[in-house]
């Protein structure tokens, strides 16, 4: 007998009277419990599906803390620039990803295909596709790349940030997508065959998606090197005694920006669980995860601020609570809990935003210490937190939570492991290992991709486009179309006359041909901006 998708409008008494033989109760019986089952799974099909959509657009949202983050992190004259590159990132991210990343991420996803290093089929949407499974992988595609842009902030081309987007989002992030969450992926828990037994548990991405953004936000912002006037005399070229503090305008904006990430990390976290194999634990992960993001980011935002009032303390200064270290402390937990939330008690929870929020500091200074420019601290809340995150999975996962993420783990967190009365660090060693893969692909890829860049000229802005600030020179060429922007009251008179004569320069050069890369030889203007800008 076929079933039909629904029970006609007679009733079920009715249609089972109609299709089974008079008198046979025990068909009809059968009749009714296989037409309430399969309006049950229709309805717990649904309801997963809305529930995806409604995650994904809070994680989505997050596009927007990252832009007011960015834009109050930077300076005035550069914030245009800063917000458009945010709004491309979902924009550049959805073509990617919908043309080649989902299909490289899980594209054949099955367990007949065996281990795969990257997905074939289904690209550019084709074939037999989840669209609200796409829609949520495709809003944590695009939270991976705009993790970088406030790291490269106020001296990075447009050009370059268009290409970095798209190769990452549509590439490189896919292919650790797919080792570590699809069921062919050799780190996945979901594999036939896992990793020592387990597999990688990355619950909602601290490795996959922030140890990767953190990765290439490393990469990137070392070899475009610093700010003019951060670490070298922007006159003379020689070191700082001390690096030049250059604050962000607004420090609403960055709180604004660290609330809204915030609220979108809820659907980040929770919103994993609805894609975990055991769909009858699916409400009760999903509420551990809620509960443990609220009290990671927390303890991250106090220890952090804690670190650094004991820091101005020692220093001989007065005791200051600073605002930007519990934010970032704050940022720092949420990036350290999101690969555990699902395995992790509340008190594994606190004890993960706790050192994450130690370690921001320390990492935040030393990035300092070697001259790295990080605009918004990309570098340590992403990096620093979701190395942690993902290596705290291996320590703290409790066994039972474990087994319900991954439907047949026996092997818990090695600290768990050692209160039994054994040493099992077989997870451990698979979140080892899984670390040191994603920082290992992300470098053989980007570190070659952003040396292309620097090669074509097309990675940093020229120097006087930096000084007079990005804003002004892209509404000059009617890329912003905006209004004049306001110049910083230390704007000196001499770096607005070189720029005027720079675009006098390239509008000559291109009347008579000249290649772009002429344009290091004009990058100082001409006039009052010494050769030492270009090279510092």
């Amino acid at each position: 007998m076929t079933i039909p998708t629904k029970p006609s409008a007679g009733g079920l008494y009715e249609f089972c009277h109609f299709h089974t033989e008079e008198g046979d109760t025990e068909a009809m019986m059968k009749c009714a419990i296989d037409l309430m089952e399969g309006q049950q799974n229709r309805i717990e099909f649904s309801a997963t599906s809305y529930l995806l959509i409604l995650s994904g657009a809070l994680v989505f949202f997050m596009q927007a803390g990252f832009a007011m983050l960015c834009a109050g992190s930077v300076r005035k004259k550069n914030t245009h620039n800063t917000m458009l590159k945010n709004l491309l990132d979902a924009c550049g991210a959805a073509i990617a990803y919908f043309c080649v990343g989902f299909a490289f991420a899980f594209g054949g996803d099955s367990t007949a295909t065996g281990t795969t290093f990257i997905g074939t089929t289904n690209f550019f949407g084709k074939g037999d596709i989840s669209y609200p499974f796409f829609f949520f992988q495709y809003t944590f595609a695009a939270a991976a790349v705009t993790i970088v842009a406030g790291a490269l902030a106020e001296r990075c081309q447009m050009a370059a940030y268009l290409c970095y987007s798209f190769f990452l989002t549509g590439f490189v992030y896919p292919v650790v997508a797919h080792a570590v969450w699809s069921v062919a992926g050799f780190l996945s828990f979901s594999n036939p065959e896992p990793l020592l037994g387990i597999g990688m548990i990355d619950f909602a991405g601290s490795a996959v998606i922030h140890l990767t953004g953190g990765t290439t936000a490393l990469i990137s912002t070392y070899l475009l090197g610093s700010r003019r006037g951060r670490f070298y005399d922007l006159e003379t070229g020689k070191e700082l005694d001390k690096p030049k503090p250059m604050p962000g305008h607004s420090v609403s904006l960055q709180v604004l920006g660290t609330f809204i990430l915030w609220f979108g990390w809820f659907g980040f976290n929770g919103g994993s669980a609805l894609l975990i194999p055991a769909t009858e634990y699916q409400s009760e992960i999903a509420a551990v995860c809620a509960i443990n993001t609220f009290l990671a980011s927390s303890s991250g935002c106090i220890a952090s601020m804690l670190v650094r009032l004991i820091k101005f303390k020692r220093s001989g200064g007065h005791a200051v609570f600073d605002l930007t270290s519990a934010m970032n402390g704050t940022l720092c937990g949420l990036v350290a809990i999101t690969a555990g939330c699902g395995t992790l008690e509340p008190w594994g929870a606190i004890i993960v935003g706790l050192v994450a929020g130690i370690m921001y500091p320390l990492a935040s200074d030393l990035l300092i210490w070697l001259k790295i420019d990080d605009v918004v601290d990309a570098i340590p809340v992403h990096f620093v937190g979701g190395l942690w995150g993902a290596l705290a999975v291996g320590l703290l996962s409790e066994p039972e939570l474990t087994r319900k993420v991954t439907g047949t783990s026996h092997h818990p967190g090695f600290f768990y492991s050692l209160s039994e009365g054994h040493s099992d660090a077989r997870l451990l060693g698979c979140q080892t290992i899984g670390v040191l893969c994603i920082i290992g692909w992300n470098t053989v890829t980007m570190l070659p991709f952003f040396l292309g860049l620097h090669r074509l000229n097309w990675f940093r802005t020229e120097a006087v486009e930096e000084i007079v600030g990005l804003d002004l020179c892209f509404n000059d060429l009617s890329h912003h179309k905006g209004e004049d922007i306001e110049q910083e009251n230390q704007m000196r008179d001499e770096y607005l006359v070189a720029y005027e004569e720079y675009k006098l320069k390239q509008v000559q050069r291109k009347k008579h041909g000249g290649s772009t890369s002429d344009a290091r030889s004009i990058r100082s203007g001409g006039s009052g901006i010494s050769s030492q800008f270009v090279d510092t």
